[in-house]
């Protein structure tokens, strides 16, 4: 028995063999039933589209204006990344950075790891470091924390609505789908598929 084969449960640790699954399949634990793994149709192909239109969406959240203000004859537009540079500017750098980690660099980093390592898989190839890609990937996506970032966005539109008209931008739009985007990349990923692969084409 090879030891990919294996699996540790991750509520009792127990050591348990993998069976082949059909599509569409679950393996549970033996001992406590906690799910360990579910078969995923075509799961690289999937992960790698997401990944592409999560790109294309970011570069437009980045690109163009977010949200414009219009108050006393007077407009005003920003775009991401403003937010960042107010924060910098009030001197409040640990806070600019947390944002800036969490809401721009690592869901960024997220999508350009994801395509480093699945795209050459998808050839039958394997890029120098995809194992450390891939494991940094896993490692930051918890960090990942656009939508805390549109809740507070919404937050604030409604407590702006009575002071301003906002006018939210295509910047804004992108961001709200890039977020489902990334939520249904993450939940089409198979892990144990990518792991296979890797392992296969050393």
């Amino acid at each position: 028995m090879s030891l990919s084969e294996l699996m540790a449960c991750h509520e009792c640790d127990l050591l348990t063999r993998l069976p082949e699954l059909p599509p569409g399949g679950r393996a549970h634990c033996p001992r406590c039933g906690c799910l360990l793994q579910r078969d995923r149709p075509n799961s690289i192909e999937k992960t790698l589209a997401l990944s592409f239109a999560g790109l294309v969406l970011f570069i437009v959240a980045v690109s163009f204006p977010f949200l414009a203000m219009k108050a006393g004859g007077f407009e005003q537009h920003s775009n991401l990344l403003t937010g960042v540079w107010l924060l910098l500017e009030q001197k409040m750098v640990l806070l600019a950075m947390v944002v800036l980690l969490t809401c721009v660099l690592f869901p960024l980093a997220g999508i350009l790891g994801l395509l480093y390592v699945l795209l050459p898989l998808h050839f039958g190839r394997r890029l120098p470091r995809a194992e450390v890609v891939f494991r940094l990937v896993s490692h930051l996506q918890p960090w990942s924390m656009m939508e805390v970032f549109m809740l507070g966005i919404l937050v604030s539109l409604v407590k702006l609505g009575h002071l301003a008209e906002v006018i939210p931008g295509i910047s804004l739009w992108a961001f709200a789908v890039l977020i489902f985007v990334l939520a249904a990349q993450t939940a089409v990923l198979d892990h144990h598929q990518v792991w296979e692969r890797l392992e296969a084409l050393r």
